[in-house]
Order: C-alpha cells, then structure tokens, then sequence
C-alpha cells in the first residue's frame, strides 16, 4: 500500500468523524448548495453548533408554543411525519383520530351530550389557530354575504355595504391579514387606562347591518386578560331583537381554550352561548403539541354556519366527506399526538396539569410584588400570563428593555413592549406560564430575576431626588 493510498484511509476515516473532517474548519454553507455531500453525523453536528445561540427552550417564557412533550409522544409523531393529514383515504386512522379530536372539543366546549361529528357540529384540524381564524372569519363572511342578498342588499355595492368585522385592539395580527385578504374593514373598539379587554359599553357603537361578526377573544396574547362574551352575547342577543341582519360571535380561543375548560374562574364562553358559533383553538399552547397544529369547530352543521362554498368532498371509507382546511398536504404527526394527549391525561389530568400552571403563575406574581417597584397588569388568577409594568414612583434607573436584557445574559427570555394603541406609551414585559415550566423552573428563574435587578441597580444607579424631603426644601429656602 502506497503513502498516498494510507493517506486517503486515514482521510476517509476522518471524514467520519466531526473532529477531524474538512467541513468542520468550513464555514457552514449559505449561499449556493454545496458541490459535494459529507457524512450525515458531521452534517448533524454543523446544524447542532450553528443553533448553539438559540434560546434554550425551558427558559424561553416569551413563547405560547409548546415546547416539551413525553417521550412516548414524540415517538409517536416520528412514526407518523411521512404521512399525509390531507390523503383522508390513504390514512383513515388518523382521519378518524382528527374526527375524534374534534369531537372532544365539541363537547368541552358545551354541544350537548350525544351530539355527533358531521350529522351535529363539524370542524377540522388546522396548521395552528391562525388557520382557524381565517376559516371562522371567512364561514362569517360569506354567512353574511348570503343573509345579505336574502335582504336585498346589492353586496357588490362596497360604498354601501363592505363588510366589517368588529374586534378588540389587542387582536393577533391573522386577524388583520383575514380582513385584508378578503376586503373586509376592521373596525377595532380600543384599549384604555380602564378596558384591557374589549370594552362592552361600547363595543356595540361599531356594529352596523354591514357587520359580518363579533370575535371575542379568550385569552388576549398581549396581556392575557379575557373578552366577557357572556355579557358580549347579551348583547348580541338584544341587538338581534330588532336586526336585519342577525350577528354572530366566534371566539378566538388561541390561548384560553384549551386551559379555561379545567380551571375555575371563567364565565360561560363558549357553545353555551347562543350566539357563539364557531371556536379556534391551538393545540400546540395548551394542548400540549409542538407547533404547529390548531383547530376550529362549528356548534352547528348546517350551510348557515358553515357555507356550502367552504366545503369540499373528499372519499373517506367508501364515502364522501368534507374538507374545509385551507392547507393541503402536511403531516399527521400532529394530530397523532394531539389525540394521544387526549387520551393520555384525560380530562382529570388536564385539570392537573393546567392548576399546575395556574399555582405557578400567581407564584410569580407574588415574587413580583415583593420588588415593591412593579405595578401587575395581569396577575395570573385567570389565564397563566404575568404582566407588569415599572411602577409610576419606581424610583429605578433603568427600564423594562433594559430588564430583558439583563435577563438574556441569565438564559431568560422575557419580551417587553408596548401596549396596542392608545395604550401604546405603557410598556409592559410578559411571561407566558407553559405546563413545562414547574415550580423548579420558577424558582431558578426568581432567583436569577433578583441578580439581574440587583446588577441593573449596580449599573444604572436611580437619580437621586434633591427634594426628598422637607427639611431639605425648607433648607433651599433659607439659602
């Protein structure tokens, strides 16, 4: 065997191991692909050190994304990533674990018992909640589009009659994509120093006969406060006395449907309401799914809630059934899990579970409050988000920005931002509280939220006031 021959086996055993490969004193490819391929543990390895920077999951409290499963559940979604969700044929048992999952939702959220999928209610799973947004929000529009024409009303005359969606001002920005898709006027009803939520004295002043709908939402991202659709549905309920054109609620559930179910403290929200029509929910918040999986479910299977344009006949077991989602081809990794947390933790379980949560939530804000320089917008006692602002006699010489730096260089990532318009000159910082983050994590998370303030105190001394006291102004004075 000659040198050179020596020379490639010593080359090729290298290029199986990260240390010694030429692709490891390269820089990592980002323009054009490369020309050759490498062994796939070195490939493994290059991805792994190039994340290396990215927030480590469990101390990420700026996320609503479920970020730990079990192990069995992971498991279970790497078995099922090469299928299809949408080929209903092809993979009639996770077509029917999606019927299942909606089913249960149905009733969590208030169908009555013994109703069934298809013949009763209907609904799909989604890529995330903002899916579902866009299909409540369209099955709203055309809804009102067919009532419209009923009436009378020339619906091609936008001068007259363009649909309009009312909101609150703390919505998710699908909302604003929705209405910009489709030509519909938003119409937000504002925050202020006393409404952190959609505001029910007036929210009926935005409504006309050119409304599609009313979004409540159950659990606003920016705060974590709640809409009270129950009085929200009162409303509704008296304006359709008299209205030509009946309104309709969806409840945007993002965030609380999946955890207002198993905890005390809630009003009627849901299908118990008459005029709540169709609900979205993300699976992967506190359904416990990685991102991205949602779902949406309307109380009625009938074409008034649900158009006959948004429904398209798939086979499924020798028969036909509607498909409603906007996505086409994506795994059913998600929905596998999905109904495995379902019937994993049950509905004692989820309960469990989400207390868990809440314990944790007011934990911090008691720890907030011991700083005596914080003031809470949201304490936890309802939805698991804790907001707070500086106080207003914060006597600190530094600010939230400054806190959520300080914080980063611990691990933490704790966003801080400023309230939607005409709230929008408070800046508040938030922690999303997951069912990952156990009282352990809390804990650590305290203690470091003491360093970094004692550090930003070290580092941004407060100002000093010269009129601290009277002794001192009366000193002035004298002078």
């Amino acid at each position: 065997m000659t040198n050179n021959d020596e020379q490639n086996l010593d080359r090729v055993d290298l290029e199986k191991n990260f240390l010694g490969s030429i692709e490891s004193g390269m820089s990592l490819p980002t323009d054009k692909m490369p020309e050759h391929p490498m062994a796939p543990d070195v490939a493994a390895q290059l991805v792994q050190h190039y994340r290396l920077n990215e927030a480590k999951a469990d101390q990420n409290l700026a996320t609503f994304c479920t970020t730990e499963m079990e192990p069995q559940a992971d498991k279970l979604m790497l078995s099922a990533l090469n299928t299809n969700a949408i080929d209903k044929s092809e993979y009639p048992k996770t077509a029917a674990m999606e019927n299942y999952c909606v089913s249960f939702l149905a009733h969590l959220w208030g169908v009555p018992d013994g109703q069934k999928m298809y013949k009763d209610f209907i609904g799909t799973s989604t890529v995330g909640s903002s899916e579902g947004c866009m299909l409540g929000g369209l099955s709203l529009l055309l809804g009102w589009k067919h009532r419209a024409k009923a009436a009378g009303f020339d619906i091609d005359d936008l001068h007259t009659h363009k649909p309009n969606l009312v909101i609150m001002s703390g919505y998710q920005v699908v909302w604003e994509k929705f209405c910009t898709y489709w030509n519909v006027e938003l119409r937000q009803v504002p925050i202020d120093g006393e409404h952190m939520s959609m505001d029910m004295d007036h929210v009926m002043d935005y409504v006309d006969e050119n409304t599609i709908g009313i979004v409540g939402i159950q659990g606003i991202t920016y705060t974590g406060a709640v809409d009270d659709i129950q009085k929200l549905d009162k409303l509704v309920s008296e304006y359709n006395k008299t209205a030509v054109l009946p309104l309709r609620i969806h409840v945007d559930s993002a965030f609380g449907g999946l955890f207002a179910p198993f905890v005390d403290g809630f009003k009627p929200w849901d299908f118990r309401l008459k005029n709540v029509v169709s609900i979205n929910v993300s699976g992967h918040k506190y359904g416990m799914v990685y991102p991205g999986i949602g779902w949406i479910v309307w109380k009625k299977n009938n074409y008034d809630y649900l158009p006959k344009e948004m429904r398209f006949q798939v086979p499924y077991l020798g028969k036909t059934v509607d498909s409603i989602a906007i996505n086409f081809s994506h795994s059913g990794a998600h929905i596998v899990a999905q109904y495995y947390n379902f019937i994993r933790f049950g509905v004692n379980g989820f309960k469990a579970i989400m207390n868990n949560v809440r314990k944790v939530s007011l934990k911090l804000t008691d720890e907030l409050k011991k700083f005596g320089i914080f003031e809470i917008v949201n304490d936890g006692s309802q939805l698991p988000i804790n907001c707070w602002k500086l106080a207003d006699d914060a006597n600190v010489g530094w600010t939230l920005y400054d806190l959520e730096s300080e914080l980063a260089k611990h691990g933490w990532q704790v966003p801080a931002y400023p309230l939607p318009k005409n709230r929008d000159d408070t800046t508040i910082s938030r922690i999303v509280v997951r069912p990952s983050m156990t009282m352990t994590i809390a804990d650590d998370f305290i203690d470091d939220l003491h360093l970094a303030i004692n550090g930003l105190n070290k580092a941004h001394p407060a100002p000093q006031n010269i009129f601290a006291d009277e002794d001192t102004v009366q000193h002035m004075v004298t002078k």
